[in-house]
């Protein structure tokens, strides 16, 4: 990962793509950024070999979402543009084939929230604090916060937390739902890291199969997201080869090497 890149991209074993937000000190999701995240996200979804990705901060920050800085010298008209370019890119996060695991560590607010809301998992530190404090500064939630948040916690607690921009610690993001575990202060991308690995080490298709079936069927009828499941199934698992080795592998009493075909 060069120096100079704003998102470092680093390979691991099993398939795991590590991100990183570079843009110290608060690594402000300005347009340059977001650009390169782009460009990230376009080349994991290229790539058939990954099967999962971690996103996280450097430093001291996973990120305090949009630039103020540059949104003071942005003319007024460029803004619609702008939040369209970062609805569309959040989209294309979320609905990359392998899962998405945030690693948040200090802070992640306004847009870094919405960042980390668009990955399939979020692992935080300790010492993290989360919130949207849009409201604060005269704004709203506006790359898909006012929409995940509340399918993530609810309607009542994210409202609360829009409505009020208040901070809420890492502990208190575990409990209402808002992050899947919560580690010691320094631990989060270890933690995220294990997490992907585990996930990596799983049948791809099924895993990316399971991911599709979940997010589609979120908001739609019982009887429609069961018709989801179905077809995800009879489609992607059975006609997978990795069914056969994971059926092998459990007679055979030995751990199964699944290739992703």
């Amino acid at each position: 990962m060069g120096a100079a890149e704003l998102v470092g991209r680093k390979s691991e074993e099993d398939g795991v793509e590590i991100l990183v937000l570079r843009n110290p000190p608060v690594n402000a999701l300005n347009t340059a950024l977001l650009s390169e995240l782009d460009a990230r996200v376009a080349d994991l979804a290229r790539d058939p070999k990954v099967r999962a990705v971690v996103l996280t901060g450097d430093g001291a920050y996973f990120s305090a979402g949009a630039d103020l800085k540059e949104m003071a010298t942005m003319d007024l008209a460029e803004a619609p543009e702008v939040v369209r370019r970062g609805v569309a890119l959040f989209g294309r996060l979320s609905g990359l084939r392998p899962p998405v695991v945030a690693a948040i560590n200090g802070l992640a607010v306004g847009g870094g929230l919405e960042l980390a809301l668009a990955c399939d998992l979020r692992v935080a530190g300790e010492s993290a604090k989360l919130g949207a404090p849009e409201v604060i500064y005269g704004l709203m939630p506006a790359y898909g916060g006012t929409q995940r948040l509340p399918r993530l916690v609810g309607a009542a607690k994210a409202r609360e937390l829009i409505f009020t921009g208040a901070m809420i610690p890492a502990t208190e993001a575990l409990k209402i739902g808002l992050v899947n575990k919560c580690v010691p202060s320094g631990q989060d991308l270890r933690a995220a890291r294990d997490l992907a690995h585990t996930i990596a080490q799983r049948a791809p298709r099924a895993v990316q199969a399971a991911k599709r079936a979940i997010a589609d069927g979120l908001e739609r009828p019982l009887a429609d997201g069961l018709a989801l499941e179905t077809a995800a199934f009879q489609q992607d698992v059975l006609s997978s080869d990795d069914l056969g080795e994971g059926i092998r592998a459990f007679v055979e009493r030995r751990p199964p090497k699944f290739t992703g075909a």
